[in-house]
C-alpha cells in the first residue's frame, strides 16, 4: 500500500503546503505600493475584509458584462449589494486597472491608459492599504495614519461605526440601476442642522428640504457635529454637549448585529432607509428588509415648487408598504421614457386650444374621474363657491384646462400642464380629480413615429387625422382654400398693402434701385431658405461694404411679411459679436427685402461637412461662440428671443471664422415677465424638440436642444440625421453619440479625429454636454448660461442619462 501510494506523496505534501497559501490568497485584506488589479469578465475580488463580510475589487454592472464599478460589496450575499463605488460617472471598460502609487493612492485607468478616477491629492503619504471588518477600505502612511478611506468618500450609503461630518453629504443613484449622480441629497449643514432636498440637475440648484432634524444651536442644546451609525444599528445627530437627537423611530433597537447586517442607504427615490439583511438562512427571511424610512410619506413631500416631485410630470405617486413610492401614468397617459417608471408621463391625445380648432364637433372630451388624487403645485386658479356640475363644466369649455379637483364642498382649483407632484392622499376626504381627455382617441394621434430597434429603423406611421368623417372635412377645406386661392392672389395682394408694416428701427432703408446695383441685378447667389434666396453685393455705405442681400419671396405675402418683420423687429433689438449684423432693409409694393453684414466664410454646414475635418481647436471656438450668442438671445436681451431653427445652416461663419447666428424668421420673441409661449410648431427636422409635439408651452429650451444636436455635429462633422447610412446604428447622430460614449467609444464618433483625441478629456466634457442638451425632459436641460459655464470648467459636467428614443423620433418628422 504504501509502495502504491508513493507517488502521491509528493502531490500531498505540495497541497498541504499550498492550502494555507491559497486560503491567505483568498482573505487578503492589504495591498502595498505597486500592487495592482485588473477587471475581468465577472466578479473580480481583489481584497476581502478579514470576517469575509465585505470585498473590494470590480463588480460588473447588471446591464453590460464589459463594463465595471470598482466597489465594495457584501461578499457572503448572493445579489452584491454594492456598499460604496468609485467610479460612479466613469464605469471601467474590461481590461481597466486600478494600481497603488504613494503620490495619488487608488488610481483607476481604461485599457488605453485613459484617467477614469483616483483618489488623488494625498502628496506621497500612502505607504500601503487595508481593508477593514467595517467595510472601510484605508490608505494609511508609513506610521500607520489614516490619510484616505472610503468612509469619508460618501455616496449613497453608511454603514454602521461610519459618520458623517459636517459639509458632507449622501447623494443618491440616478436610478436604481444607474449609478450616476441621482436628484437627491442627505446633507448634513455646517450650522448642524441635517437635510434632505432634490437637486436640479445638472446643476447643483438644490430646492427646499423636505426633511430637516432641526438640530441647530439654542438656548437649551447645542448643534449637531456629526451624524452617527451606531454598529448596534442606532442612528443619531451627535450635539455639542454629547446629546443624541435621534433620527431613527427605536425600530432598530435590538438588531442583532451577529445575525443581520445592516446599512443606511439614500435611495433613488429620496427616501432615506435602514435595512437588514440576515447573514445566513437560519437567521430568517431572506432579502435587504426595512427597518425604517425618512421622510415618513415621501409622496406628500412638496420636493420642489417649480419641480416634478418624486414622480415625472403628469405622473402619480403612491406609496408602497415599505414606505418606497410607486409611480404611476393615469389611464390615456403613457410613459415618455417606457425605461424610467419614474419619469414623465405624456398624453396619448392632443389637447389644447389649436388643437380644438381642428374638431368642431363641441361633444369632443369626457372625464377620467380619480379619487383623492392631487397635483397641489400646478393650480392655475380657484372657483369658489363651485358646485361639482359648476366645476365639471367649467373646466370642460376652458381649451387650457386638463385637470380640475373638486373637494371641500364648494371650491374648484383648475390645474395646468404640466402636473408636478401628483400623489394619493386619503386626506382629501373623498376630492374628485376629473381629468379631461378625449372621447375618441382617433380624432387626432400625435405625428409620426420612428421605432427604432436595435438593428433595424422601422417607420410606423405618418401622420393620421383620424376618421373618414375628419378626413373628408379637411379635404373638402383643401379644395375650398385652393380655389380661394385661385380666384383671391389678386384680392390679397391689395390686402397685404394695409398690413402694418411699421417697424421701430434705426436701420437703413434703402431704395430697390439701389440694392438691384449693388448685387448687379441679383447674380450671384449666396444661398437659398424657405423664404427667400440670399444674393452677394457691394453698396456704398459711406465705403464700400460687401453685403448679403435677402430678397423674400413673395408667393406667400403674408408669411412673407411676419418673416420681414420679425428680422427687422428681432434683429434691430440686438448687438453682439456672436449674430449676424443686419444694415439695413428695402420694403416696396412687391418687394421685401433685408441687408446683412457679409460673412466670408459661408454657413456652419459647408463648412463642417464638405469632406475636410476643420482643425479640432477652430471646431471648439465655434461651439462656444454659438453658445455664447445663445445667452445673449436668451438671457441679455431686453426681450428674451427664443430663435426656434438653431441648425448648422443658420450659423454663419466671419473673415476669422467667428460663429454667428443668422435667419431670426422663426423667432418669438417674449416679455420680461414671460418664461414660455404656446406657438405651432417650427424648426427643421432633426433639431426639433418633442415639446413642439406636445400640449406644453415652448421656453428657451427648445434652443438648447438644437444647440445639443448642433454640438454633436461640431464634434464629429457629420449630420445629425443620415437614414442612408449602412450602419443603421449610427443614422441617428444624439443616440449613436450616445453608445460612443456609454462604451468608451468616442474614437469612432470623431471617426478617429488625432486632434480631437489628443484632447480626449474635452471631447468627453463636450459630447456629455451635448447628451445633456438633447434630453428628451426640457427640465433635465441645462441652460444656454448653465452649457457656456460647463464649456469653461465653471461647473461640473455630470453624467447624461440616455436621451429619451422618442425625442429623436418626433424630430425627423
Amino acid at each position: 500500500m504504501l509502495t502504491m501510494a508513493s507517488p502521491l506523496l509528493p502531490f500531498l505534501l505540495c497541497s498541504l503546503i499550498l492550502l494555507p497559501i491559497t486560503i491567505l490568497a483568498q482573505t487578503k485584506s492589504n495591498i502595498t505600493i505597486g500592487d495592482s488589479f485588473t477587471a475581468q469578465t465577472s466578479t473580480s475580488s481583489w481584497l476581502v475584509s478579514p470576517s469575509g463580510d465585505f470585498a473590494f475589487g470590480f463588480l460588473p454592472l447588471d446591464d453590460s458584462a464589459d463594463l465595471f464599478l470598482l466597489s465594495v460589496w457584501y461578499a457572503n450575499i448572493p445579489e452584491k449589494t454594492i456598499a460604496w463605488f468609485a467610479n460612479r460617472e466613469n464605469p471601467a471598460p474590461k481590461g481597466s486597472k486600478v494600481v497603488l502609487n504613494a503620490d495619488d493612492g487608488l488610481v483607476l485607468t481604461a485599457p488605453k491608459g485613459d484617467l477614469l478616477w483616483k483618489t488623488g491629492g494625498l502628496g506621497g503619504r500612502v505607504s500601503h492599504g487595508v481593508f477593514n471588518d467595517t467595510g472601510n477600505f484605508v490608505l494609511q502612511d508609513g506610521n500607520s495614519n489614516s490619510v484616505w478611506e472610503s468612509f469619508q468618500d460618501y455616496r449613497d450609503t453608511l454603514l454602521p461605526s461610519q459618520t458623517l461630518e459636517k459639509g458632507e453629504k449622501l447623494s443618491s443613484k440616478l436610478r436604481e440601476k444607474s449609478f450616476n449622480r441621482g436628484r437627491f441629497d442627505l446633507f448634513f449643514q455646517n450650522d448642524g442642522n441635517l437635510v434632505m432636498h432634490s437637486i436640479n440637475l445638472p446643476s447643483e440648484h438644490a430646492n427646499e428640504n423636505y426633511y430637516e432634524s432641526k438640530t441647530v444651536e439654542s438656548n437649551t442644546s447645542g448643534a449637531g457635529t456629526q451624524l452617527v451609525f451606531e454598529r448596534s444599528g442606532e442612528v443619531y445627530i451627535l450635539g455639542e454637549k454629547n446629546e443624541k437627537f435621534n433620527v431613527s423611530d427605536g425600530s432598530s433597537n435590538g438588531v442583532s448585529t451577529s445575525q443581520f447586517y445592516l446599512r443606511l442607504t439614500l435611495n433613488f427615490d429620496g427616501v432615506l432607509t435602514l435595512y437588514q439583511h440576515p447573514k445566513s438562512s437560519s437567521s430568517g427571511s431572506g432579502g435587504w428588509t426595512p427597518l425604517w424610512s425618512l421622510p415618513n410619506n415621501i409622496c406628500k413631500a412638496n420636493l420642489a415648487s417649480a419641480g416634478s416631485g418624486v414622480c415625472g410630470y403628469n405622473s402619480i405617486c403612491n406609496l408602497r408598504d415599505d414606505k418606497r413610492p410607486i409611480c404611476q401614468c393615469p389611464k390615456w397617459y403613457s410613459l415618455v421614457d417606457p425605461n424610467d417608471p419614474y419619469g414623465s408621463c405624456k398624453p396619448d391625445f392632443l389637447q389644447g386650444c389649436a388643437e380644438d380648432e381642428l374638431i368642431k364637433t363641441k361633444d369632443v372630451y369626457d372625464f377620467e374621474v380619480l379619487i383623492d388624487t392631487d397635483w397641489p403645485l400646478s393650480d392655475s386658479v380657484l372657483q369658489k363657491p363651485f358646485s361639482e356640475e359648476q366645476c365639471r363644466q367649467s373646466c370642460m369649455e376652458d381649451c387650457m384646462c386638463s385637470v380640475a379637483i373638486f373637494r371641500l364642498g364648494d371650491s374648484c382649483w383648475k390645474k395646468k400642464l404640466p402636473l408636478s407632484n401628483g400623489r394619493v392622499d386619503s386626506t382629501l376626504n373623498g376630492a374628485k380629480a376629473f381629468m379631461k381627455v378625449r372621447k375618441d382617441n382617433s380624432s387626432l394621434v400625435v405625428p409620426p413615429i420612428i421605432v427604432k430597434k436595435r438593428k433595424t429603423l422601422v417607420l410606423v406611421g405618418s401622420v393620421l387625422l383620424g376618421t373618414s368623417a375628419c378626413l373628408n372635412l379637411i379635404l373638402i377645406g383643401g379644395i375650398c382654400l385652393g380655389t380661394s386661392y385661385v380666384f383671391g392672389y389678386k384680392k390679397k395682394l391689395r390686402k397685404i398693402k394695409k398690413i402694418d408694416t411699421t417697424v421701430e428701427t434705426n436701420l437703413r432703408c434703402f431704395t430697390y434701385e439701389q440694392l438691384e446695383e449693388a448685387t448687379n441685378g441679383f447674380d450671384k447667389v449666396l444661398g437659398k431658405g424657405a423664404f427667400g434666396v440670399v444674393y452677394e453685393g457691394v453698396i456704398n455705405m459711406g465705403s464700400l461694404t460687401r453685403v448679403a442681400v435677402k430678397k423674400l419671396n413673395n408667393f406667400l405675402w403674408e408669411e412673407v411679411q411676419k418673416e420681414f418683420k420679425n428680422e427687422l423687429n428681432i434683429i434691430g433689438l440686438t448687438h453682439h459679436k456672436n449674430l449676424v449684423r443686419l444694415l439695413g432693409f428695402c420694403e416696396t409694393e412687391q418687394e421685401r427685402l433685408l441687408v446683412y453684414e457679409y460673412m466670408g466664410n459661408g454657413t456652419l454646414a459647408s463648412f463642417l461637412f464638405n469632406g475636410e475635418k476643420p482643425s479640432w481647436k477652430l471646431r471648439l471656438q465655434i461651439a462656444n461662440g454659438i453658445a455664447g450668442g445663445l445667452v445673449y438671445l436668451h438671457e441679455e436681451c431686453t426681450t428674451q428671443i427664443i430663435h426656434c431653427d438653431i441648425k448648422p445652416q443658420n450659423i454663419l461663419l466671419d473673415n476669422y471664422y467667428n460663429a454667428r447666428i443668422s435667419d431670426f424668421g422663426l423667432s418669438k420673441l417674449l416679455n420680461m415677465n414671460q418664461s414660455r409661449t404656446n406657438t405651432v410648431i417650427r424648426g427643421t427636422k432633426g433639431y426639433v424638440a418633442l415639446e413642439w409635439f406636445k400640449n406644453t408651452p415652448i421656453t428657451a429650451k427648445v434652443d438648447v436642444y438644437s444647440y445639443g444636436v448642433l454640438l454633436l455635429e461640431i464634434m464629429s462633422c457629420r449630420k445629425s440625421v443620415e437614414l442612408e447610412a449602412e450602419d443603421e446604428d449610427k443614422a441617428i447622430l444624439t443616440e449613436w453619440a450616445y453608445d460612443c460614449y456609454t462604451e468608451g467609444a468616442l474614437h469612432a464618433l470623431v471617426d478617429n479625429d488625432k486632434e480631437a483625441l489628443d484632447d480626449i478629456k474635452t471631447l468627453e466634457k463636450m459630447v456629455m454636454i451635448a447628451l445633456w442638451c438633447v434630453q428628451e425632459d426640457p427640465h433635465l436641460r441645462p441652460t444656454m448660461r448653465n452649457v457656456t459655464q460647463m464649456i469653461e470648467g465653471v461647473v461640473e459636467v455630470s453624467v447624461p442619462p440616455c436621451p429619451s428614443q422618442i425625442s429623436i423620433q418626433y424630430s425627423l418628422n
